[in-house]
């Protein structure tokens, strides 16, 4: 993956990783699935080869959508998929 060849490239950066969901589903069963999506990125880098002190990782569930997808409102499959993402945020560099 790019954020790996990066990470791997410069072992001083340190990054952010946030995950999130559309809002389908309950807002309290997106932030539990957006938790995991982060999570699981950070143990797939760590097995990667990043060290685990580079990386800090949280979910966001359905609280930072990118579009007017919320609650209620209908959406194409498109619309959706867009909300759901994980961002990679450069917290240091070294």
């Amino acid at each position: 993956s790019k954020i790996l060849d990066v990470m791997l490239q410069n072992p001083t950066i340190k990054i952010d990783i946030r995950s999130h969901t559309d809002s389908r589903n309950t807002a309290e069963y997106n932030e539990r699935l957006s938790e995991r999506r982060a999570l699981s990125s950070k143990s797939w880098l760590i097995k990667n080869g990043i060290k685990a002190s580079r990386l800090s990782a949280k979910g966001y569930g359905e609280y930072q959508l990118v579009n007017k997808c919320a609650d209620g409102v209908a959406c194409t499959e498109e619309e959706h998929q867009a909300n759901r993402r994980s961002e990679f945020i450069i917290v240091s560099i070294q």
